[in-house]
């Protein structure tokens, strides 16, 4: 495992961080994680070197932060460097940040945090931070040894990122980014500044909730023409440590083969270490992707459970699918696939939302949730009208 610079802290972070929202999944509802599986995964991880661990209060319906808890037993808690997130969304009042802290350091088993974020901070998130004095509570709870770091994830645009990054010494920052997301959010030119800053950069969704590893046709004949042979996933990783600006990367993954691969690409990475056609490649990979993707969600699944049943991401994951499929047998499959998914309440299940588009009853209630601020009731209504009631994609998509 290759380590790296942990911005301005004293301690060095792996190059690949393990990120607990996309545990092994428990087949009868798929939102909540297996426990067994999920320990024996974090346990192999650290045991490969990762050191850094990151989970938050509503990732898999609160599965996770237990799981990860009982994983750092048997003295792995020593080994790593553990986060969570203070969950934003949920906080009303000033008292509920030691509410959710002293259940979080239960949960988890231990007695402090080495980093707590601000979960999710955007515009408003940012306005209630600094009206609730939480940020206050913040360094309250560092004095008494329960958090060592404090810093905050981010979705939102960039001038509200600097505003974030230039309000506080913050000891780090947590980002979407990767190489189709070089200029949304935080964006390159907001990395760098934080980095410029001293904070410690630490990157989620590498590949965009999993779509940078199933490329199109289009992007698998460019990788080809390489004279690097690497997989999809290496691509995208490489792409991120090759960041000076990069402290770890962090991935979701639920299964040991992701782990072993993304420990032995880890292994290979360094700063700089992409050459110049390389980066080129790269770039036009993204611009492959862009004129694909039709809507923007990258399955955190925070807009989850739909409390109609609708499988959110799902429906669109089937409809980027649909935009980048290249072969007749593959637009087959992936209509088919929309097909299965239910649209009547008789065939619906909440307990693992299974609904398509036409479920939704624009209630509303997923928009607030969303970090990436998609309209999803008014993208549903184009994935039905185009996979259920087969519309032209050019025609809401033009």
């Amino acid at each position: 495992m290759q380590y790296r610079k942990m911005g301005s802290l004293d301690w060095e972070v792996s190059a690949l961080g393990f990120g607990c929202m996309r545990l092994p999944a428990r087949r009868i509802n798929r939102l909540r994680a297996e426990t067994e599986p999920s320990i024996q995964l974090i346990r192999n991880s650290i045991d490969q070197g990762i050191n850094y661990i990151d989970t938050a209060w509503p990732y898999h319906l609160g599965d996770s932060e237990r799981i990860v808890g009982e994983a750092l037993q048997d003295g792995y808690r020593e080994r790593v460097h553990l986060v969570t997130k203070l969950p934003m969304f949920l906080v009303r009042r000033t008292e509920d940040f030691d509410r959710y802290l002293n259940a979080q350091l239960e949960k988890l088993q231990t007695d402090h945090l080495d980093i707590y974020l601000f979960h999710a901070m955007n515009a408003g998130q940012f306005e209630k931070m600094k009206r609730l004095g939480l940020l206050e509570k913040m360094e309250e709870a560092k004095r008494h040894g329960r958090i060592r770091h404090i810093g905050f994830s981010f979705h939102d645009i960039q001038p509200v990122f600097r505003e974030i990054i230039d309000y506080y010494d913050w000891d780090m920052t947590q980002i979407q980014y990767n190489y189709m997301d070089t200029a949304i959010q935080a964006t390159t030119d907001g990395m760098k500044y934080a980095h410029s800053k001293g904070i410690a950069v630490v990157i989620m969704e590498p590949l965009k909730g999993g779509m940078l590893a199933n490329p199109p046709q289009e992007a698998l004949a460019l990788m080809d023409k390489a004279q690097s042979r690497r997989t999809p996933v290496d691509w995208a990783l490489q792409y991120l440590w090759n960041q000076p600006e990069v402290a770890t990367v962090l991935s979701g993954m639920g299964n040991q083969q992701m782990v072993d691969e993304n420990c032995a690409s880890a292994d290979r990475s360094g700063i700089g270490s992409l050459t110049s056609e390389e980066e080129k490649m790269l770039n036009n990979l993204a611009e492959i992707y862009r004129s694909k993707v039709l809507v923007p969600c990258t399955g955190c699944e925070y807009c989850m459970p739909c409390p109609y049943g609708v499988n959110i991401p799902g429906n669109f994951a089937i409809l980027n699918n649909l935009s980048m499929a290249s072969t007749t047998i593959r637009r087959f499959r992936t209509k088919r696939s929309y097909k299965q998914l239910a649209d009547s309440k008789e065939t619906l299940n909440k307990e693992n939302p299974n609904g398509n588009a036409s479920i939704c009853v624009n209630c509303g209630k997923c928009l607030e949730k969303c970090p990436q601020h998609i309209q999803i009731p008014d993208q549903l209504k184009k994935v039905d009208a185009i996979l259920g009631h087969r519309e032209p994609i050019d025609k809401h998509f033009g």
